[in-house]
This record gives structure tokens, sequence and C-alpha cells, in this order.
């Protein structure tokens, strides 16, 4: 299956309390993470974080898939359209 770069945003309410969870999910996709970039708001209780994918487009799915089952989180995607081996 042909490959795409995608940009996944997700934002943490009450992080704290969903740190590990979102944290496990992502090791476990490790293999096609080439980037992550998180910013707290401590006094909010939110974090915000930006992860940059290169997968197929089941992988892609199935990785914001598990992180949008987390309660409090909201995650947004955004997919390149050039296709890549």
């Amino acid at each position: 299956m042909k490959k795409r770069i995608a940009v996944i945003s997700v934002m943490m309410e009450n992080a704290k309390e969903h740190q590990n969870e979102f944290n496990n999910i992502v090791a476990s996709f490790q293999q096609h993470i080439y980037g992550r970039m998180g910013l707290p708001f401590h006094n909010e209780g939110v974090s915000v974080v930006s992860i940059i994918m290169l997968g197929t487009m089941d992988e892609i799915n199935a990785f914001t898939g598990k992180l949008g089952s987390i309660p409090e989180i909201q995650v947004k995607t955004t997919v390149s359209k050039k296709e890549m081996d």
C-alpha cells in the first residue's frame, strides 16, 4: 500500500489524567512517527501536541482512532495528497 504524510493535531484536556495512555499509544506507533512537538498549558490543564507521521491510510486511521478514543482528547488530521512507496 502507498504511504502518505499526516499531520495530527491533538488537544488534551485534563492532560495529567490521560498522559500515560496517550504516550503508550504514541509509543506503539513509533516506527511511523517522524516528529512530535508538545506544548503544555499548565494553568489551563491542557496540552497541545502535533505529530508528523508517515504511514498507510490504514495505519494513520488506526493511530488517530486510538487517540480519539481517549476521553477528553480531540484529534484532527491533515493528510497529504501525494502518495509514496
